[in-house]
């Protein structure tokens, strides 16, 4: 079973997605509402994937990212965001993230990471 940690500061979102990957069979073993929790939760957990927003309050996604890689290089980081500025996207690329799904998402799209970035079958 693959175990993930979805971080979004929107408490709908971060139950939308968690529920959308359960279906698809992945197990979710925290979630997280800020940057600095993503890093926390990881650390803590060590899932094989978290998927995290970048616009949050507090402690951006872009935080987390950094702390996470910094513990772990090779973690697999799925960033979900409105945010499609070129910068963002250059920012991302440089912090290593694995794929980055835009919102407003859907099922395929996070089916298409999972099976091409990870080898991943879903339901």
């Amino acid at each position: 079973m693959i175990n993930c940690i979805v971080i979004d500061d929107d408490y709908n979102i971060t139950k939308v997605f968690s529920d959308i990957l359960e279906i698809m069979g992945l197990n979710i073993l925290a979630c997280g509402y800020d940057g600095k929790e993503a890093a926390e939760l990881y650390e803590k957990h060590c899932p094989d994937l978290i998927f995290t927003d970048i616009m949050m309050p507090r402690y951006d996604g872009f935080y987390g990212i950094e702390k996470i890689k910094k513990f772990d290089p090779d973690a697999k980081i799925v960033v979900i965001t409105a945010d499609v500025s070129y910068e963002t996207y250059q920012k991302l690329e440089d912090l290593n993230v694995t794929a980055i799904i835009c919102k407003p998402f859907d099922q395929s799209e996070i089916k298409k990471v999972l099976m091409e970035k990870y080898k991943i079958n879903t339901r």
